[in-house]
């Protein structure tokens, strides 16, 4: 009897030990405040197992946990990692309650990565100012963080990607405009204190909140519970935009009663940074405030206002270069003792978000997000077309005006103009020694001789400042839901929907002592073959001709864009002890309606009123899996087909006068796909990526002054619009990133892009202008762009460096970093059929298709080396921390160019050749930006 009964007490335990849940749990808490911390990412090295923890700062492992000895790593931005040794027992359950985390006082560098990239976030020269996307990536990826850090400064673009490839969002809200798809960084500039809380996913990986984009897709996350207790107070000096940045910042961690709440100023300021004249005035506000109903329901309430006002410069020629160095702006000159830039952007869009987070139940959140966008973007530039009406003999008007352009580096100002003949006279050395030393000793703009000209009693104005105004008005919803339908399947879904209103008019900002500015078009000329008169041609409104704008007047162009978008994406998730997996989906519609409130003269019966309204339907694909082949090994594969609608920039070929939409518009197709070897320990981190991704479908316009175009029957100069369309490129290449932690003090990273980036096809090319009629194409309407390199930034990038961390709180680190393989932007219409037709539309006399070959070959920038240091020191008082931070960006002083653009002005053999051929340098050779020489950032905080 004692035998059946101990058989059968071993029974009921085998069975109770077999169904035993092996398990690791445990919290983590701030080692000062010993409050608990959310989001802090548990990892199991051996297996990469990953989770976070919930708001109370608890986390649990339950699924295919690893047996035996193991080493748990705890990580938060913000705070100094940390790695638990542990054991697991089979059918056990590991409880590690109150583990501690302490504030990071290095950690003033994710402030840095904001800063470092200031001069470039507020520009709109595309193809060339634009920074890497996501620079607020929330990653630890060895090869990222050398982007962001240390390439950026290159304009070096990850995959050759921009930033309107990359998404961004707040709390949710996509933040890319319509209008360009690129994010307005200037929005959120100066917050950098409540911006740390950002989840980055890579490329096509899955995501959460929405189907992504190829740069990846970063989340800033701007709620009032996720910011911990304290403030911060800082101070920055610099010397590549802003000369000094205030900053102060504070948030109240979870009161009783549910509340939190954030609050931050900042003040950046400067009369010029690296480049002269180029000003930086801006101030930052942020405000969030969020309560806890209960526990399933939370809301939040965000908002922020960053103005933003900066003097801006421009891509310059070798020669200016050479006379006036990397520092030269033409844009400013001195005005009453003061440096006055005639070129100022300005930014000024509040944004406010209504969020609404819903536990379901304890495996489905539902948070739904309102956003609502108000403000303006304006560009500041001289007009010098200002004109006064005339009454003829007969009784015909007439105008009279315009003026010559003010640039001091206007192209008949620099010595080559002067030497621009064969065989100059020493007459022509004369005014080229004398326009060169005036150039040089000046070669600013004058503002007297502008404020003179307008002067004149019983005359409108001859010069004024116009500033281009983009003032839009935009609501955002959608609503994210996350639900985890077993152990090992998590499904998401996304709704959304955006409408835009956005105003485009141009601004008589100042008259420059003037009392009003005629507001007609002063080169406006008679077509015999049109019915219309001159003083109809001319008017920038008919309904209102002969119009004295006066400032703040709507003049020259004035419309709007109605835009609609709606989304809807699905993912599903899965997780497993040997692969992760996911598959997602994506559909939407965009809609675009230009509505025109002035009636342009050339353009009379297409430009008052509403356009065509343009519609577009998108869908996307995704998938990709994570293979562990063992804990530190693995392998990820991500790939991606979809279609994207074209921007509203790239649908209306010259949106200022007319409703014409681009000829052959249709929606980008892309597909892509990468591959990873990922390699983890506690020791070495690393990462190889292979990536592959084609466009195709993709529309282009650009804006320019030629001399040059064929088959018109006349040597026409024009102002055009050139669209490109049928666009199809390819970019491929390997991607590496290594650190070695090879003592406990000392770190040794590793970074490399080696890619390429062509034209894979001959995109269809035609012109439009208010100088001739209709669409004006080349032969076969094709320009020859296969096989050239797409501009922007170098394609090869390479790093080498270290990081010491002294246990004294000090650190310092350096990196060598190697560029190659960067090109300049090709004219289009140099390699259309126009190149080799003379005006007559006939093949030009003495063409050589060898000599052509080297005019028309991409010029490819040298390569260059840049040395960076960076360092810090931070002490602890009690519970304050005290720290400086500080880096040395291209301590060498090395000169390089960022990028360049040929200019189209000369697009014809004949005249491209005479033009390169001079001996004393082109009249119209290429436009270059040049890199920055040694440049510093000091931070010193105080945080409590």
């Amino acid at each position: 009897m004692k035998k059946r009964l101990l058989i059968f007490l071993l029974g009921i335990f085998s069975v109770f030990t077999a169904f035993a849940q092996t398990m690791i749990t445990g919290s983590v808490k701030d080692a000062v405040s010993n409050e608990p911390i959310a989001d802090v990412i548990i990892t199991i090295e051996e297996t990469q197992q990953t989770t976070r923890t919930d708001a109370l700062g608890v986390f649990t492992f339950s699924t295919d946990v690893p047996l035996g000895e193991q080493v748990l790593r705890i990580s938060k931005d913000g705070f100094v990692t940390k790695r638990y040794p542990i054991v697991v027992n089979e059918g056990s359950t590991v409880n590690i309650t109150d583990m501690t985390l302490e504030v990071d006082p290095s950690d003033s560098a994710d402030s840095f990565i904001i800063s470092l990239s200031d001069d470039e976030l507020n520009s709109d020269d595309e193809g060339f100012t634009d920074n890497i996307s996501g620079l607020l990536q929330s990653t630890r990826d060895v090869f990222l963080n050398a982007a962001a850090f240390d390439f950026s400064a290159t304009f070096f673009r990850p995959r050759g990607l921009d930033n309107a490839n990359g998404k961004v969002l707040i709390n949710g809200i996509e933040m890319n405009k319509q209008f360009n798809g690129r994010p307005q960084w200037a929005n959120w500039g100066g917050l950098n204190d409540v911006q740390r809380n950002r989840e980055f996913t890579m490329g096509m990986s899955a995501n959460d909140y929405s189907f992504g984009d190829l740069a990846g897709t970063t989340n800033i996350v701007m709620r009032g519970s996720k910011y911990r207790e304290g403030g911060r107070v800082s101070y920055a000096s610099a010397n590549r935009s802003y000369t000094g940045r205030l900053m102060g910042s504070y948030s109240s961690g979870l009161k009783p009663g549910g509340w939190s709440y954030s609050v931050l100023a900042s003040r950046r300021f400067g009369d010029e940074g690296f480049i002269d004249g180029t000003l930086y005035d801006s101030n930052s506000f942020f405000f969030a405030v969020e309560k806890q109903l209960n526990e399933d329901h939370a809301l939040n309430l965000t908002a922020m206002y960053a103005q933003n006002r900066r003097g801006r410069s421009t891509a310059v020629t070798d020669e200016v270069n050479r006379l006036k160095g990397r520092e030269y702006n033409p844009f400013w000159g001195m005005q009453d003792g003061e440096i006055r830039n005639s070129r100022v952007r300005e930014v000024e869009e509040p944004i406010i978000m209504l969020n609404h987070f819903w536990n379901i139940s304890d495996k489905t959140t539902l948070n739904t997000n309102f956003a609502y966008q108000f403000g303006k973007i304006g560009n500041s530039r001289i007009d010098n077309g200002g004109t006064n009406l005339e009454i003829g003999p007969n009784g015909q008007e007439y105008y009279v005006g315009g003026a010559r352009n003010p640039d001091p580096a206007y192209y008949q100002n620099l010595p080559s103009y002067q030497l621009r003949f064969d065989n100059p006279t020493a007459h022509d050395f004369q005014n080229a020694f004398v326009h060169e030393r005036e150039f040089r000793e000046n070669g600013q703009l004058d503002w007297v001789p502008l404020y003179e000209a307008n002067a004149r009693p019983g005359k409108t104005a001859t010069y004024i400042i116009q500033e281009d105004r983009n003032d839009d008005t935009q609501f955002s919803a959608n609503t994210i839901l996350n639900t985890e339908i077993n152990e090992n399947i998590i499904l998401n879904a996304t709704v959304s929907y955006r409408k835009l209103n956005s105003e485009n008019f141009a601004n008589v900002k100042d008259l420059l002592g003037g009392t009003g500015y005629l507001d007609v078009d002063s080169f406006a000329e008679e077509d015999p073959q049109s019915s219309f008169i001159l003083s109809d041609i001319a008017q920038s409104d008919v309904n209102n001709p002969n119009r004295v704008a006066v400032e703040g007047d709507r003049y020259k162009y004035n419309f709007e864009i109605d835009a609609d978008v709606i989304n809807g994406y699905a993912q599903a998730q899965f997780k497993y002890s040997k692969v992760d997996f996911y598959v997602g989906a994506n559909v939407g519609k965009t809609t675009y309606q230009r509505n025109g409130l002035f009636e342009n003269g050339y353009y009379i019966g297409n430009s008052f009123g509403k356009s065509e309204k343009l519609d577009f339907s998108t869908y996307g694909i995704k998938g990709g899996l994570t293979y562990k082949i063992t804990g530190r090994h693995l392998i990820d594969v991500n790939g991606s087909y979809f279609t994207k609608a074209p921007t509203i920039r790239n649908s209306f070929s010259n949106s200022r006068q007319n409703n014409n939409v681009v000829s052959g518009l249709t929606e980008e197709t892309i597909n892509s796909i990468d591959a990873s070897y990922i390699y983890r320990s506690s020791l070495v981190k690393a990462r190889l990526t292979g990536f592959y991704s084609n466009f195709s479908d993709g529309t282009d316009i650009g804006f320019f002054f030629t001399e040059n175009l064929a088959g018109l029957g006349i040597e026409e100069d024009a102002f055009v619009q050139e669209i490109l369309t049928n666009v199809e490129k390819r970019h491929v290449g390997v991607e590496l990133g290594i650190e070695a932690q090879v003592t406990p003090t000392i770190k040794l990273k590793a970074a490399a892009s080696v890619g390429q980036y062509t034209y894979q096809n001959n995109p269809n090319l035609y012109l439009t202008s208010d100088d001739f009629d209709g669409e004006l194409r080349f032969g076969d309407g094709k320009t020859n762009l296969k096989n050239y390199h797409v501009a922007g930034g170098p394609e090869r990038a390479y790093q080498l460096g270290f990081e010491y961390r002294d246990p004294d709180f000090w650190w310092i680190g350096a990196t060598t970093n190697y560029f190659s393989n960067a090109y300049i932007d090709v004219s289009n219409l140099a390699r259309s059929e126009n190149f080799v037709l003379d005006f007559d539309n006939q093949p030009i006399n003495g063409y050589d298709a060898n000599v052509a070959k080297d005019l028309l070959r991409q010029e490819e920038f040298d390569d260059y080396v840049l040395v960076n240091v960076i360092g810090g020191k931070s002490w602890r008082i009690k519970d304050k921390f005290v720290g400086v931070f500080a880096t040395i960006n291209n301590v060498f002083d090395q000169e390089y160019k960022t990028g360049g653009f040929e200019q189209s002005r000369l697009s014809k053999y004949d005249n491209v050749l005479e033009d390169k051929s001079r001996q004393y340098g082109p009249v119209f050779g290429s436009r270059y930006f040049f890199g920055n020489g040694t440049t510093y950032y000091l931070n010193v905080y105080l945080r409590f």
